[in-house]
């Protein structure tokens, strides 16, 4: 993706914000936002947003598991599904 040609001034927002959400909505390709020149935000459609969102919290629990498995915060995976069955099974 060349995200250069994807920057709007913060006028242009202004001035379009219906033209530009459209844009943004149907080709899925966020639009940078720039004030005085300098980017200050991105415009994305909520789709990618939510991907995107979704994508970093797996990172983060991918992240927060490798850092449980190096401190040796870990249990043997027959003991988990015992004690889920023995669990169901009380119920």
């Amino acid at each position: 993706m060349r995200i250069e040609h994807e920057i709007r001034p913060v006028t242009y927002m202004k001035t379009r914000a219906a033209e530009l959400l459209r844009s943004v909505g149907e080709s899925r390709r966020p639009v940078v936002i720039t004030q005085s020149g300098e980017p200050k935000g991105v415009l994305m459609d909520f789709a990618t947003y939510q991907e995107l969102r979704q994508a970093t919290l797996l990172l983060r629990l991918l992240v927060q598991g490798e850092a449980d498995a190096r401190g040796g915060r870990t249990v043997p995976q027959a003991r988990v599904f015992s004690e889920l069955r023995a669990r169901l099974t009380r119920k």
